[in-house]
């Protein structure tokens, strides 16, 4: 099969360091030139443009640059004396807050490596200076961060939405309460084993009064995912629009109401904004030529085919798909799965009647595994780098948490109202 020979070529420059945008065209482009009589080589070139040319994927760079702006404007620190506040009294005190900021970051950010590099920066010196070991804290820094590409405004969802023409803003809705109970899960998870280490609370019991002014302080950050679901649902903005009114609402607040927001920080907000955008759509180019060759090969069929061999009931159909992420996440980024195997594996869960939001929600939380496992998970390698932690102590203390992770999706897979009781409710069934 010639589309084989992609992959293998994939494989090949992956292992060999090649950045993975590269990785993904060249061997794309090995596809045609094994059908040089009946495919012209010019589409390689039609099908990187062709595949930014969506009008939804603006919506990608317009909450980047928003993100970029709240971090400008002072909202981070305000969350992060929130959550310090909320649950910096619990045992494991600042573990906790991690996990907890991680939610909060989800509604302004939307990504989990600048989430995790964030706190890591922020958290990680006080941790380690209060006995916390380098292995626990890296790990309890990275993997609650993919919380972050749960709660809207999440890039990978709105990726997933626009490949498989499912609604972004049921979506978004969906996120909300698989976001809450990844941080339920991860903060029991950090309590037993915090106890078991010892690890101490950062704080004593915050006051009524400290817990309302630090939410009223940081208030604008919680409207946000509110005003985008709403805005959406009833119609005020598409989702590529609700990122044109994020970019206005991040520099309102930055200008209007914290009032730090400068000229400096806005150019500087400009420039990592063209740095970040830059690599996210090349890669999306990129994409366009790897994926032709898929579908030119019916490879979705032939993988429904042989996975619908097996069973036909749709648990075991997504727990076999939540292996199969499991495991090419491990090698492959996020952004890259999601664009190669959302085609691929839409067809196959419509078969046997799977909600189309549910197994987004499936999809999202295991390809973002692959950012903190090893040998190519970005959040693992940014912080073991941020705190100068070996990465086989970072990989033993994150075993609990990443088994709690995936423990949460199980739990989705056989209960798909938790994430399709809210869309449902606010959108209609």
């Amino acid at each position: 099969m010639k589309v084989l020979l992609v992959f293998i070529l994939f494989i090949v420059f992956l292992i060999t360091g090649m950045p993975i945008a590269f990785a993904i065209g060249i061997s794309g482009a090995a596809f045609f030139l094994q059908y040089a009589d009946s495919l012209p080589f010019t589409m390689t070139v039609q099908l990187a443009i062709s595949q930014t040319q969506n009008f939804p994927l603006l919506a990608i760079p317009l909450f980047i640059f928003s993100a970029n702006l709240m971090n400008e404007t002072g909202l981070t620190q305000r969350l992060i004396n929130l959550a310090s506040v909320l649950t910096g009294h619990m045992r494991g005190g600042l573990a906790q807050v991690s996990v907890v900021l991680s939610a909060m970051m989800g509604g302004v950010s939307g990504s989990a490596i600048a989430d995790a590099a964030m706190e890591a920066r922020i958290l990680g010196p006080d941790m380690l200076k209060d006995g916390y070991s380098k292995g626990y804290t890296a790990s309890v820094l990275t993997i609650p961060s993919n919380i972050t590409a749960i709660i809207p405004p999440s890039i990978g969802l709105i990726l997933y939405g626009t490949i498989g023409e499912v609604s972004i803003g049921r979506l978004f809705a969906a996120g909300l309460p698989v976001g809450l109970l990844m941080v339920l899960a991860l903060m029991v998870a950090v309590s037993f084993s915090s106890k078991q280490k010892g690890y101490q609370p950062k704080r004593k019991r915050a006051s009524f009064k400290e817990i309302v002014t630090a939410f009223i302080d940081s208030i604008w950050a919680f409207l946000f995912p509110v005003l985008l679901i709403g805005g959406i649902r009833f119609g005020f903005f598409t989702p590529a629009e609700a990122g044109a009114f994020a970019a206005v609402y991040a520099i309102s607040i930055g200008m209007l109401f914290y009032r730090e927001l400068t000229w400096d920080k806005f150019k500087h907000t400009l420039v990592l904004t063209v740095v970040d955008i830059g690599a996210i759509m090349f890669i999306i180019s990129m994409s366009g030529i790897f994926g032709y060759g898929l579908a030119y090969e019916q490879m979705g069929d032939m993988f429904a085919e042989a996975m619908l061999g097996l069973s036909d009931n749709p648990h075991v159909v997504l727990l076999l798909i939540l292996g199969f992420l499991l495991v090419i996440g491990m090698f492959i980024e996020s952004v890259v799965i999601i664009l190669l195997f959302t085609s691929v594996l839409l067809p196959m869960i419509d078969q046997v009647g799977v909600d189309p939001v549910h197994f987004g929600l499936v999809m999202m939380l295991m390809v973002t595994l692959g950012l903190v496992t090893p040998p190519v998970g970005v959040s693992m390698y940014t912080v073991c780098s941020i705190l100068d932690c070996p990465i086989e102590k970072y990989v033993k203390a994150s075993i609990p948490f990443i088994a709690t992770i995936i423990l949460v999706d199980i739990v989705i897979i056989f209960f798909p109202d938790i994430c399709l009781f809210l869309p449902n409710l606010i959108f209609g069934k």
